[in-house]
C-alpha cells in the first residue's frame, strides 16, 4: 500500500465481537424489538383464523354454513383490504414514522376486531375482515422497515428471515384457540366469538408499548433530527453508549451517505425503473415469480382450507380436525424458525430446489381418495416440510438481496402487491375449485410445481455472500446494496 492511499474499513471492522447477551444495549434493544416482530404474529393469527372457525360447527351454523364462492369472499377479505392498503402504507411510514405507522395500524386492526367480534350477518364480518387487512398493511410495511433500521448490524439477516417465520407463530394461536373454544363451549356462539377477540391482544400491547419503542435512527435522520439518531445508535448499538464510538460514527456516515443517495436517485426512479434495464427486469421476474409461488405451492389449500382438505379425506370429526391443524402450525413454526439459520449455510438456491422437489414429491403422493387418509396427513406435514425451509425465511431475505439500493422501496412494495393479489385470487378460487372437481385439483398444483421447479433450475441465482456496501451495481450483476 503506497502511503497516499488510505485503508478501506467496513461495519465489520467496528462491530462487538462479543456475546451480544453480555451488552446492556443490545439486550434491551433485542427486547424492544418484540414489539414489532408482534405484527408478523398478528398477521398469522388473523390469517389462520378463518381456517380455524370453518371447522367450529357453531360458526358455520351462525353463518349459514358459507361456501364455495361466498367462502372464498370471507377467506379473501382481510386480503383485500391489506391489498388496498399497501399503495398508501409507506407514505405512512415516511411521513409519520415507523412507530406512529404500527400505531395507526393497530388501531384500525382493533376496530375491526371489535365489529368481527360482534358480527351478526356475513355482511359485517366482511366488513371487518377488510378493515382488520387495511390496518395490517400499516403494520406490516411498518414493522420490517422498524426492525432493519433499527437491529444491530450483525443481528439483521437474522432477524429479518426470523419476522417471516413468526407468522406460524401466530397460526399456532389461532388453531389452539380455536381448539380450546370448541371444547369449552361447543355448543355456543362463543366457540367462535371467544377466537376473534384474542385476536386483539397482540395489537393492544402494540399500541401501549410501540411508545417505548425507539424510533428509527434513518426516519430521524431524514426529519434532520441527527441528535436523536446518533442517541440512540449510542445507546444500544455501542458498547459503552458513546456518541463518538467508531461503530456509531460509521453508521450516522452511512445513513447519511444513504440519504443523499436516495434523494438524487428518486429525482428520475419510478415504478418503470423497475423494468427499464434488463437487469432489473430480471430481478423483477424473479421477485415476482417466487412471490406467486410463496402463495400457488399448494400450501394455500392447507393454510386457509384445512376444513375442506381434511374432510376430503374423509375426517369429519371436530376435535380431531382441530387437532390436527394446531399440531400442525406448532410444527410449521419450528421448522421455519431452524430454516431461518440455514440460509447462509446451504445457500438460498439449494433451499429453492430442495423446496420445490419435495412439495412436488408430496402433493402428488396426496391425491387419492378416503382409503388414504391415514396416510395423507403425514404427507400434509412433509409438504410443509420442504414449503417451509425456503418459501417462509427467504421471500423477504432473497428480495431484498437481488435489489440494488436505488429501486428497493419499490421493488419491495412490488413484491408485497404480488403477494396480497395472489392471495386473494388464491382464496377466492380455492373453495370454489375444491367443491366443483375434488381432487383433481390437486393435479394443477402438481402440474403448476413442476413449472416451479423448472423456473427455480434456471433462473435463480445465488447469492450467498454477496453482500456489498452501498455498491450499486450494473444492470446485470446480481447482489446486494
Amino acid at each position: 500500500m503506497s502511503s497516499r492511499e488510505k485503508p478501506e474499513f467496513s461495519i465489520a471492522d467496528f462491530l462487538d465481537q462479543g456475546r451480544w447477551w453480555r451488552n446492556r444495549g443490545l439486550v434491551l434493544l433485542n427486547i424492544a424489538l418484540i414489539i414489532p416482530l408482534m405484527s408478523s404474529i398478528v398477521n398469522g393469527l388473523d390469517s389462520s383464523l378463518v381456517n380455524g372457525l370453518q371447522i367450529l360447527p357453531q360458526w358455520k351454523e351462525y353463518f349459514g354454513n358459507p361456501q364455495g364462492k361466498l367462502l372464498g369472499i370471507i377467506g379473501s377479505a382481510q386480503f383485500l383490504g391489506n391489498l388496498g392498503g399497501l399503495p398508501f402504507s409507506p407514505f405512512v411510514s415516511d411521513l409519520f414514522g415507523r412507530r406512529a405507522a404500527l400505531f395507526i395500524g393497530g388501531l384500525i386492526m382493533l376496530a375491526g376486531v371489535a365489529v368481527q367480534s360482534a358480527s351478526w350477518n356475513v355482511g359485517m364480518l366482511i366488513g371487518a375482515r377488510v378493515t382488520i387487512g387495511l390496518g395490517m398493511a400499516l403494520c406490516s410495511n411498518a414493522a420490517p422497515l422498524l426492525l432493519i433500521e433499527l437491529a444491530y448490524p450483525a443481528h439483521r439477516g437474522k432477524i429479518t428471515s426470523v419476522y417471516n417465520s413468526c407468522w406460524y407463530f401466530g397460526s399456532i394461536v389461532s388453531a389452539w384457540v380455536c381448539y380450546g373454544a370448541y371444547e369449552h363451549a361447543g355448543n355456543s356462539q362463543w366457540s367462535w366469538r371467544i377466537p376473534t377477540i384474542v385476536q386483539a391482544f397482540l395489537p393492544i400491547i402494540q399500541v401501549v408499548s410501540i411508545w417505548f419503542v425507539p424510533e428509527s435512527p434513518r426516519w430521524l435522520v431524514s426529519k434532520g433530527l441527527e441528535g436523536r439518531a446518533a442517541q440512540i445508535l449510542a445507546k444500544y448499538h455501542a458498547n459503552n453508549g458513546d456518541e463518538r464510538d467508531p461503530l456509531v460514527v460509521f453508521e450516522m456516515a452511512q445513513i447519511r451517505h444513504a440519504i443523499r443517495l436516495e434523494e438524487r436517485v428518486n429525482q428520475s426512479t419510478t415504478y418503470l425503473s423497475l423494468f427499464r434495464t434488463p437487469g432489473n427486469r430480471k430481478r423483477m421476474m424473479l421477485i415476482m415469480a417466487i412471490a406467486v409461488f410463496s402463495q400457488w405451492s399448494g400450501n394455500g389449500l392447507v393454510s386457509y382450507y384445512i376444513n375442506l382438505v381434511l374432510e376430503g379425506v374423509g375426517i369429519t370429526d371436530t376435535q380431531q380436525k382441530a387437532a390436527i391443524n394446531g399440531g400442525l402450525q406448532i410444527y410449521n413454526f419450528f421448522i421455519a424458525i431452524g430454516a431461518s439459520f440455514l440460509i447462509d449455510w446451504l445457500g438460498r438456491r439449494t433451499l429453492f430446489l430442495m423446496s420445490n422437489i419435495g412439495m412436488l414429491a408430496a402433493l402428488y403422493n396426496t391425491r387419492g381418495n378416503v382409503a388414504a387418509a391415514k396416510a395423507t396427513i403425514p404427507l400434509i406435514f412433509i409438504f410443509y416440510l420442504f414449503y417451509d425451509i425456503a418459501y417462509t425465511p427467504l421471500i423477504v431475505t432473497y428480495s431484498l438481496e437481488i435489489l440494488p439500493f436505488r429501486i428497493r422501496a419499490k421493488g419491495f412494495a412490488v413484491m408485497n402487491i404480488t403477494i396480497m393479489a395472489t392471495v386473494a385470487f388464491n382464496q377466492f378460487v380455492n373453495p370454489w375449485a375444491l367443491e366443483a372437481i375434488g381432487w383433481w385439483y390437486y393435479l394443477v398444483y402438481c402440474g403448476w410445481l413442476v413449472f416451479e421447479l423448472v423456473f427455480v433450475l434456471w433462473f435463480i441465482v445465488e447469492t450467498k455472500g454477496a453482500f456489498v456496501w452501498w455498491h450499486v451495481p450494473s444492470p446485470y450483476s446480481i447482489c446486494t446494496t
